[in-house]
């Protein structure tokens, strides 16, 4: 497990990185809602909430914008060099930006909180039934 104070990650071909104090992470969730599964290609988005003004970004993101499953404006962000994805922000989360946690350098730290939209999660990438699930967007 890593201890240092700083937590770091990187897109796939290193032109975007990042860095955030472990202080400032707030939670680490599963997303199943619709939006998730598409922007990740996978059966759901594993998340870590880190406080906005703790994150340093170096590189250009690009940010693409939908209206999210639960409603809100997502913007995602993501290399425009290689595609990795890496932050998204939610409108109406203010001050909290969510990190795509395979994006992290070392993530053997993260231990998830709960699931959301757990009513559209796939046979095929089940909730983990160990921690709490919401139907939809926590309130």
């Amino acid at each position: 497990m890593n201890n240092d104070p700083l937590r770091t990650g990187s897109c796939l071909c290193k032109q975007v990185t990042y860095s955030f104090p472990a202080e400032d992470v707030v939670s680490a969730h599963h997303c199943h809602c619709e939006d998730c599964k598409k922007s990740t290609g996978s059966g759901k988005a594993t998340i870590i909430l880190v406080l906005d003004q703790a994150l340093k970004i170096s590189g250009k993101i690009k940010y693409f914008s939908v209206l999210g499953s639960g409603g809100n404006k997502v913007s995602r962000g993501f290399c425009e060099a290689c595609g990795s994805p890496l932050i998204s922000s939610v409108e109406g989360y203010d001050g909290t930006k969510f990190i795509k946690a395979g994006s992290l350098d070392d993530s053997a730290w993260v231990k998830i909180n709960s699931s959301f939209w757990g009513d559209t999660a796939m046979d095929w990438s089940p909730l983990d039934n160990s921690i709490d699930s919401f139907k939809q967007n926590p309130d």
